[in-house]
Parts: structure tokens; sequence; C-alpha cells
């Protein structure tokens, strides 16, 4: 099976995305596949590229990737890709949204407040945030791997956090900080692997971009929690899985403040490096990296190819 990984595109996470794909590439089984890197750059020159190929296994983040653009393409094209199709890719990528359909569900998320380049510029954002507690975080909407975020300590400091993270996204959410153990929750087939806790290295505040890439930036091991909370925390993470419609694998990040959890994001295309949470979670369920490249593949293929409910086909 001739298998393309799609790497690099045109967002603000290019560089994380060529790691996960060139790590994904060394990965891949050679006796089982014939594995084409596929390195985009630009927009238009996707459908050429990938012609000819009988899977797209995507190591996209961001825009042009992991919003459903790349797998509407793909599916106008009939060519099977791995996880979630293009209504759960959009709708994860906007952590707004995601919050409000979360939220409407009973599901806990940090409070927060949506703004818009138009509420920047007229002023109107100052009473849209007067009412959260500091601090707070300020994120660019559709944005990841904690790029443009930015912790806010003070009032008179929110002013540079906004106009940093509009310089990524057109809009942008500001939560208040949870404070708590921080986890994350891989879903591989609809079932829950093992939960990791994460605690920054280094003296670091929280979970920022240099944490989660740097070789020693965090400190990501599975957690054993009370039996209650771990309940909670498995009937929280597989909720958003179902809710957003979320297909193959999925990692919900969370804070867990006094036994509750708190969803802070979906990630329906998860990073892949060497030192990302979803290879490190299946590792702690005896799972290689090799390995969890196959179930991907598979369950992706039976979700698209053939029509078999995934379960079914990983039963095969």
């Amino acid at each position: 099976m001739k298998v393309g990984v799609i790497m690099g595109g045109v967002s603000s996470e290019r560089e994380v995305s060529l790691m996960t794909g060139k790590e994904i590439v060394g990965r891949l089984d050679s006796n089982k596949y014939e594995v084409v890197p596929i390195e985009v750059t630009k927009r238009e020159e996707l459908i050429d590229r990938v012609r000819g190929i009988d899977f797209a296994l995507l190591a996209l983040h961001g825009a042009f990737g992991e919003d459903g653009t790349v797998q509407g393409v793909l599916e106008t094209m009939g060519i099977p890709y791995s996880g979630s199709g293009v209504l759960s890719s959009s709708l994860c990528m906007d952590k707004h949204l995601t919050k409000r359909v979360l939220q409407a569900e009973g599901i806990v998320t940090p409070d927060g407040a949506y703004l818009d380049r138009a509420m920047f510029a007229d002023g109107t954002w100052e009473s849209r945030l007067a009412g959260l507690a500091y601090p707070l975080f300020v994120k660019p909407n559709a944005g990841g791997s904690s790029i443009g975020v930015q912790r806010v300590d003070r009032p008179e400091l929110l002013r540079g956090a906004l106009e940093e993270a509009f310089r990524w996204d057109t809009t942008v959410v500001v939560e208040s900080m949870v404070s708590g153990q921080e986890i994350t929750c891989p879903i591989l087939d609809g079932e829950l692997l093992p939960v990791l806790g994460i605690r920054a290295a280094n003296g670091a505040e929280w979970f920022d971009y240099e944490a989660k890439y740097s070789d020693g930036g965090a400190e990501e091991q599975p957690i054993t929690l009370p039996s209650d909370v771990e309940a909670r925390v498995r009937e929280a993470a597989l909720a958003c899985y179902r809710l957003l419609q979320c297909r193959v694998y999925a990692r919900v990040d969370m804070i867990l403040r006094d036994g509750v959890p708190y969803v802070l994001e979906v990630n329906t295309l998860p990073g892949m490096t060497a030192n990302s949470l979803l290879p490190r979670s299946a590792a702690a369920a005896g799972m290689s990296y090799a390995e969890l490249l196959d179930r991907i593949i598979a369950l992706s293929l039976a979700e698209r190819g053939s029509g078999v409910p995934a379960a079914a086909a990983a039963q095969r």
C-alpha cells in the first residue's frame, strides 16, 4: 500500500508538522507500506502531490491540515485519510465553538470570552473580559502548539498579549487559569488510553511550546487517579470524543481541580513527534509507535474505505 505522509503545510505549526511527519516516515514498517513523504509548502500543490497514493497519513497541524480543509480535498479525490472527518476537524479547531458545544452538554471548561478584531479595535473587549479572574490565558482561537499563547497575570499586560494573539489569528479566546493537575487523555478507536500527567520542567509556569517539544522540557508520565476521579475523567473525555464526532483517534487535554476535570481542548490530529503525548500513552499501554501507526491506518481505512465500522474491522 502506498502511504503518503503529508507534512509541512502553511500554518504557524509548520515546523511541528515537519517533526511529526519525519518521525512517522521513520517509524512506518517498510515491509508493509511504500512510504511517500509529501511536504506541502503551498495549498495549490496538494492535489498534484497526492495523486497515486492509496492512503494519506496526515501529519499536518493547524490551518489547512487540522481544520478540515485538507480532509475535504481528499474526500473529493476519493483518497482515504487518517483521523477525523471534515466536520469534526473543523469544529475542534475552533476553540470557541468547541467550548460552546461542550458547555451545552454540561461538560466543564474554564471561564472565558471570545473576541474578534472588531471588538479589539473599538474597545468593547474590555467590558467582555471584565468579569474574568486573573491569571488569564490569551489564545489564538484556531491555533495550536501553544504558539501565540500568553499567560497574563496583571490587567496592564492584557492589551499586549491580545495584540500578539491577533498576529496569529483573526479571533481570540481568553480564559481564566484553572490551577490543578494538567492531564491529557488520548483516545484510540473510542477507548481511553493511559492518562498522562504533565508537569513543565525547569521551573516553567505552564506547558508552553518549549516544554512541549524540547527534550526534557516536561515530565509526562502515566498517572494513577482515585477511582471516582478516573471515572469522571473517562466520562468527560469520551463524551468530548462522541459529541464532537471524532473518529479513529484524538486527544483531550484537561486540568484536574479538586477532582473535577476542566476540558481545555480536543485535538483531532495530535502531535506524533518523539516527545509527543499520544505515542507516550500508547507505549504505556504496551503499544509500540509502529503498532500505533498500523492501528491508525487500519481503523481509518475501515472508517472511510470499506464502510465497515472501525471497531469491527480492527477485530478482523
